[in-house]
């Protein structure tokens, strides 16, 4: 018997850091998903193979999820649809992975409590598990850590968007890290403050109030990352954030930032074509994606 297992992938829209001090989250699960086989293994051991990446490394989610007891299975872990010519997009593939391999093994998708616990140990620890919670969910998610709830939202009529790909993989990780050894400067509290806004523009889903709001968050997260030395709007992000706003479109990083994706927010598809041809310099390209209402999926066969 063969067992497909697949999850998404992730964007978060708001409450980027502010999510790991109890502030909700903004999370849209996408439409590039990591797939995981599991087949019957005819010689006993732990098969592997991982099409999307390579090295050592690669059974580090199999052994986060199986506690260093692999399972005597035939394993493909396939993430090409997170990768762009090779390199890392920052869309939640490794999360995605390990909610796809806990509901294959277990052929269940009831996986939230056990694929953040392994999750956070293929982490050290670290992260809020919103990546997980959106993989698991599917569609758009508010999250908040501590209670680990995860409430479906609609997607707001007349809003569209764009991912944009700076070209630069970055490190959450090491972001992370960098956060969790500073002293928190008052900016941080103040992220704490402007992300259950952010999310209440969300849950009203008014595209005017969302857009609006987008304005004073960013402001905010700006300063965050200045005074935290972040670098979250390094890669153009600063200048692709400032050039949105004149036309009335908004731009920001997505997620940790300083690389990787931003999300640029309009109310016609138009007028996001229009300013992604005239900042070609600022975009490495735009990554081809839509809203996934579907969470992790599992099939037998």
């Amino acid at each position: 018997m063969t067992v497909v297992a697949s999850a998404p992938g992730k964007i978060v829209l708001s409450g980027e850091y502010a999510v790991l001090d109890g502030a909700p989250a903004i999370s849209m699960a996408i439409d590039r998903r990591a797939v995981v086989t599991l087949a019957d293994s005819p010689d006993g051991q732990c098969g592997l193979t991982t099409p999307g990446f390579s090295g050592e490394g690669r059974y580090r989610i199999v052994d986060a999820v199986c506690g260093g007891s692999r399972p005597a299975k035939h394993i493909e872990l396939d993430t090409r649809a997170f990768a762009d010519d090779g390199n890392k997009t920052g869309i939640g593939s490794s999360a995605a992975l390990t909610v796809a391999l806990i509901a294959g093994l277990n052929k269940s998708e009831d996986v939230l409590n056990e694929a953040l616990l392994a999750h956070r140990a293929l982490q050290g620890g670290a992260g809020s598990g919103v990546d997980v919670a959106t993989a698991v969910q599917g569609g758009l998610i508010e999250f908040e850590m501590r209670s680990q709830q995860c409430t479906p939202l609609a997607w707001p009529s007349g809003l569209f968007m764009r991912v944009i790909w700076t070209g630069v993989p970055i490190s959450t990780a090491a972001k992370l890290e960098k956060l969790a050894a500073q002293t928190a400067r008052p900016s941080r509290s103040a992220l704490s403050l402007a992300a259950p806004r952010m999310a209440e523009a969300w849950r009203t889903g008014n595209v005017d109030q969302i857009m609006t709001e987008y304005i004073p968050y960013i402001g905010v997260l700006r300063q965050f990352s200045v005074d935290h030395d972040l670098g979250i709007f390094d890669a153009g992000h600063d200048q692709l954030t400032d050039a949105a706003i004149p036309g009335g479109l908004v731009y920001k990083p997505a997620g940790a930032g300083g690389g990787d994706i931003g999300i640029l927010f309009g109310r016609n598809e138009a007028e996001l074509d229009a300013f992604v041809a005239s900042h070609t310099d600022l975009i490495h390209g735009v990554l081809q994606c839509a809203l996934d209402l579907d969470g992790v999926r599992v099939q037998q066969r």
